[in-house]
């Protein structure tokens, strides 16, 4: 059976920082109220250079020099995104049309779940063989929707993007559970009012609109606490996993507090969860990938190790994806990837590559 492994990864944030102490000056708060309620320390904030396609070209391009591909061998291109450069022209395109290569490509709209429901929508492609190599992104530039005078906000976001290649395998790695949801009745409390407001001829007709973000920051906080914890229970428990089997839980970064209660519920110690929201903020469909390219290259996913991934977001919706990390089975030799996508039995395992039993004991005897 093929599957869909991850062999690339990359990220990318604006140089611009925002710090508490600059929100400081800005609104009525400090970085003692901010850090205690959210664990934010500091975010990235677009500039004038920056786009959600800059962010999003440089994240690809990083993810396919991981897995030593060119923008030509990508099949498809899927982008998460709620804050697109450009409308009618899909940011999948605004992507293609800088990388390269003629991949099919299109956008997928789940906010901050967004990068979990492009990565489930994205392997399906490549399972049954209609595709080989995919590129999913998770990108968002929100604070192009901030408010800066509204302090239960302003502090929140940040911006990024983040980029992953998948490529077929007849090993199991990749996504092997998934779980979608949604309420719908639920998007009054995270939303950006529809563009359709904005333009002259509609002015009048709804002069109580700003395109910013609006939050009611109680009954989200309340959602996320129990939606990520059932989802990423759920997800373990479809990919027939126990608790004791996860190695690492890669969870949306929006708040310290709701990431937490998701790792009791999986009964997960800190050092399990990859945590970088202090130095990111939410950074809405970045989130998840920026997480696991800092993982990744951190060292601190083996191959064949069970990871976690779980977000929620505006909809209301939410996701979760248990991924079985590595490349095992996956075409690494040039003149192989240009003929097939699935590395024949006899070449299975390359030599110096551990299999899934080595590589767990060598990481239990290194203690990781």
């Amino acid at each position: 059976m093929r599957n869909a492994a991850i062999t690339g990864w990359g990220m990318a944030v604006p140089d611009r920082v925002l710090t508490n102490a600059d929100l400081e000056r800005m609104v009525e708060t400090s970085d003692e109220w901010i850090t205690s309620r959210t664990g934010i320390k500091e975010r990235r904030i677009v500039g004038a250079e920056d786009s959600t396609t800059s962010l999003s070209v440089t994240a690809a391009r990083q993810a396919l020099d991981t897995a030593g591909l060119t923008a030509e061998d990508i099949d498809l291109i899927v982008v998460a995104t709620c804050t697109p450069d450009q409308f009618l022209v899909s940011q999948a395109c605004l992507v293609q049309a800088e990388l390269g290569g003629t991949a099919g490509a299109f956008d997928l709209g789940a906010a901050c779940s967004g990068f979990v429901y492009a990565v489930a929508v994205g392997s399906p492609f490549v399972q049954p063989g209609r595709h080989d190599r995919v590129m999913v992104i998770g990108v968002d530039t929100l604070t192009r929707f901030v408010d800066y005078t509204d302090r239960s906000t302003c502090i929140l976001f940040g911006d990024g993007a983040g980029a992953v290649v998948l490529e077929a395998t007849d090993e199991p790695r990749g996504l092997l559970s998934t779980v979608l949801g949604a309420d719908g009745a639920g998007y009054k409390h995270l939303y950006i009012p529809g563009w359709g407001a904005f333009v002259p001829e509609s002015a009048e007709l709804f002069p109580e609109y700003r395109p910013y973000l609006h939050m009611n920051g109680q009954e989200v906080f309340r959602f996320a606490v129990r939606v990520m914890g059932d989802a990423a229970v759920e997800a373990v428990e479809k990919a027939n996993l126990t608790f004791d089997d996860v190695d690492m839980l890669i969870p949306h970064q929006a708040n310290m507090r709701i990431i937490d209660a998701a790792a009791r519920r999986l009964a997960l110690p800190r050092e399990k969860v990859w945590v970088n929201l202090d130095r990111y903020g939410n950074t809405s469909a970045a989130s998840i990938p920026i997480a696991l390219f800092e993982a990744a290259e951190a060292g601190k996913l083996a191959e064949g190790d069970n990871v976690v991934l779980v977000a929620f977001g505006g909809g209301l919706a939410w996701a979760a994806g248990m991924v079985r990390w590595g490349t095992a089975g996956v075409c690494h030799d040039a003149e192989c990837r240009k003929s097939a996508a699935v590395v024949p039995e006899s070449e299975r395992v390359p030599a110096g590559r551990a299999s899934d039993t080595e590589s767990r004991t060598t990481k239990t005897l290194a203690g990781g």
